[in-house]
């Protein structure tokens, strides 16, 4: 597989409605290990699928993270969360990456803040099984609902909780693209009638595992930012927000002030 099946590739996801036609073709021809493997990857993503479901990976924050089909695909907006993470983090700090999916952002917060403690969570077994393998020597991971995921000695040690919960409105998941709304799990995006259903219960029970001076991060949509800060404030967090004018990315935290 060379150069001439990459051309004649390309036009065959490029008449599927692949934006990326060519990038696409030459990893998939990188990612496989003969034609019949290579011919299986290319329908897959005719029919719909996201070429990282198919290679097995996503590249994030420039690691390679593994990505089963149905789990979330990190989105690379989501950086802008991670950098801001990392800003509020300590070579002992406690992080727990919660609605943690691949685990991808607990990872890159590995690699960048040697020392961390780390933790994630997830109620999605899939997810759970892709975190465990990408967080493997690294960090812990559990399967649950939110914080009834963690273990007790947890509660209030928590020195950074970040979160990219799902924050879609439920009726505006039908505009979501076709690989995102039919190959991944529905609750990865589903965030109820204005899309901060799971922020809200998130920032009501983070007071009680977050440490003094604790945090917990977000990525939101920037119409929800009044909302968000609202919650935060209810449940008795200081909340900011921050824009990143890059990745179009808007981030809210929440800081526990005793």
């Amino acid at each position: 597989m060379n150069e001439p099946d990459a051309l004649a590739l390309t036009p065959r996801l490029r008449e599927a409605g692949c934006v990326f036609a060519e990038e696409e073709a030459a990893l998939f021809l990188d990612a496989a290990h003969d034609p019949r493997e290579l011919e299986l990857m290319v329908r897959r993503r005719i029919a719909g699928e996201a070429p990282e479901h198919i290679v097995g990976w996503a590249e994030f924050c420039g690691l390679r993270i593994a990505v089963a089909p149905g789990v979330f695909i990190p989105r690379q907006r989501t950086a802008a969360l991670v950098d801001q993470t990392v800003r509020l983090c300590r070579a002992d700090s406690v992080v727990v990456d919660m609605c943690c999916g691949s685990g991808a952002l607990a990872r890159v917060i590995a690699d960048r803040v040697p020392g961390a403690r780390l933790h994630a969570a997830d109620i999605d077994v899939s997810a759970v099984a892709c975190a465990r393998e990408n967080l493997a020597g690294i960090g812990d991971v559990y399967e649950g609902d939110l914080v009834d995921a963690l273990p007790p000695g947890l509660c209030g040690h928590v020195d950074v909780m970040v979160a990219n919960v799902p924050y879609v409105p439920r009726d505006e998941l039908r505009l979501m693209p076709a690989e995102a709304r039919e190959h991944e799990a529905a609750v990865t995006h589903d965030g109820g009638a204005d899309g901060l259903d799971v922020f809200r219960r998130l920032a009501d029970a983070a007071p009680e595992w977050l440490a003094p001076g604790g945090s917990i991060l977000s990525e939101i949509g920037a119409g929800q930012v009044d909302a968000a800060c609202a919650a935060l404030g209810s449940a008795g967090l200081l909340g900011v927000t921050l824009y990143d004018d890059e990745r179009e990315t808007t981030v809210v935290i929440g800081t526990w002030p005793r």
